[in-house]
């Protein structure tokens, strides 16, 4: 069994933050102390006080295979999250072909055992007739349900009130949902081009895809869960309105509706598109610095419980043309952990904070097995940090398959120097070791 042992680490794990030395033995965590460990290893990292966290879990990223791999892959966009820190994710069904069945659900699954150099899990798609299909999937080693009340990439919008009742009611998985409502989009999208023609500015991304929509869905997709007693997770919230629909009352575990921000929705506002345009198009939309300045608030009062990515890649090509024709969606794992850590620099949240909402919480929200902890026993999946380690965000550093990141030009504080995924050392000062592949998450349901 290899043995590794860290020194002198900063560990940053349950609401504590201490000195201390873990050793690793084999893919788990065989002690952890605040004296010196002893005994053979074979290899030895003097973190030298830099901050050791628990491995990041994603809960929400679109990796893009099978059918879109011109735009990223598993293996590719893997190697970006795991330089950044993410040990574990799960991947979205609006790939080619949708994934609306058990068989095309197996079929990711063994890509990603061929191809992803980190944990991972596929959510299984739902569309206004594979309900039969979708109430086959196995809690103990699938993520999720993921539902669009709202279109987004992938066409795979679920409007059929009788589907949706009917899923609420008799899944006992839990269901995650994009939010945003049809019907009021398209009627902005109408106004818009009445005065626009096609010459619609990325400005009026967020005034189309409104606050109004989001919070109309939202509260409809709460209303179902409240009244069939559902596990329900809404993803990406992005405005100010829908925080007053989730609470802060109940411990993370004993919630039945929980919530998530992604990183573009705290760290962007509508300011943003003059300078950065369709690179930060995103559904739903980046909106208000209002918006922005209460979602960090809803996360630090529980109220908002995991941070996620929506790691959505498309072509510079895409992302070039007119507002219209441009696709939604940005790279963003390669810089989801340093990103955050900016906050923690310019004194927003703590530390621990970082760990809890990247790790811990996303481990109990869905009842990963032996994940998202620095305990003994667990899988070691652990991250390295230098707190004080300047680099710039440039084309030669970006990792994600379509090249450039919503984040370039910008100078991040903190450095990823060690990724271990399942007490292997996948990533070291910049150099990947990809002789083993990551392992499917199981679920403890």
């Amino acid at each position: 069994m290899f043995r590794t042992i860290i020194k002198r680490a900063r560990v940053v794990n349950e609401g504590k933050t201490f000195i201390g030395n873990v050793l690793l033995e084999g893919e788990r965590i065989g002690k952890i102390s605040e004296s010196e460990i002893s005994g053979p290893a074979d290899k030895i990292i003097d973190a030298k006080g830099n901050c050791l966290f628990p491995g990041c879990i994603d809960d929400q990223v679109h990796f893009r295979e099978p059918g879109l791999t011109h735009k990223a892959d598993i293996h590719t966009e893997s190697k970006a999250a795991v330089a950044g820190g993410i040990t574990s994710y799960m991947d979205m069904p609006n790939t080619i072909p949708n994934v609306l069945s058990q068989e095309l659900l197996e079929n990711k699954y063994q890509l990603a055992a061929q191809k992803s150099l980190a944990n991972y899990s596929f959510f299984m798609g739902v569309s206004n007739d594979n309900l039969v299909e979708v109430l086959k999937t196995n809690p103990a080693n699938v993520c999720g349900i993921k539902v669009f009340m709202g279109s987004s990439t992938g066409n795979m919008l679920v409007d059929n009130r009788q589907t949706l009742e009917k899923l609420f009611s008799e899944s006992k998985m839990l269901i995650a949902v994009h939010c945003e409502d049809e019907t009021i989009i398209k009627a902005n999208s109408e106004q818009y081009k009445k005065r626009y023609a096609e010459n619609v500015p990325i400005s009026c991304h967020p005034l189309i895809r409104s606050a109004e929509a989001c919070y109309k869905s939202s509260s409809f997709a709460v209303e179902l869960a409240t009244k069939h007693h559902t596990r329900l997770h809404v993803l990406h919230i992005s405005t100010e309105k829908e925080l007053s629909l989730f609470t802060n009352s109940v411990p993370l575990k004993e919630k039945r509706i929980t919530s998530e921000v992604c990183i573009h929705h705290l760290w962007f506002c509508d300011e943003d598109y003059q300078s950065k345009g369709n690179f930060i198009k995103w559904n739903p939309a980046i909106k208000t610095k209002q918006d922005r300045d209460a979602l960090l608030q809803g996360l630090l009062g529980n109220k908002i419980d995991v941070i996620a990515t929506d790691h959505a890649p498309h072509t510079l090509e895409e992302k070039t043309q007119e507002y219209l024709k441009a696709p939604s969606g940005g790279p963003l794992v390669q810089h989801s952990l340093v990103a955050m850590l900016e906050f923690y620099h310019k004194g927003k949240i703590k530390l621990e904070k970082i760990a809890e909402k990247m790790s811990h919480a996303v481990a109990d929200c869905f009842q990963i097995e032996k994940r998202g902890y620095i305990r003994e026993g667990y899988f070691a999946d652990l991250v390295l940090v230098d707190l004080n380690s300047p680099w710039k965000v440039e084309k030669p550093t970006i990792l994600s398959k379509c090249g450039w990141s919503p984040f370039e030009g910008h100078t991040f504080q903190s450095k990823v120097s060690h990724t271990f995924v399942s007490g292997h050392l996948a990533y070291e000062q910049g150099v990947f070791d990809e002789s083993k592949k990551g392992q499917r998450l199981s679920f403890l349901r």
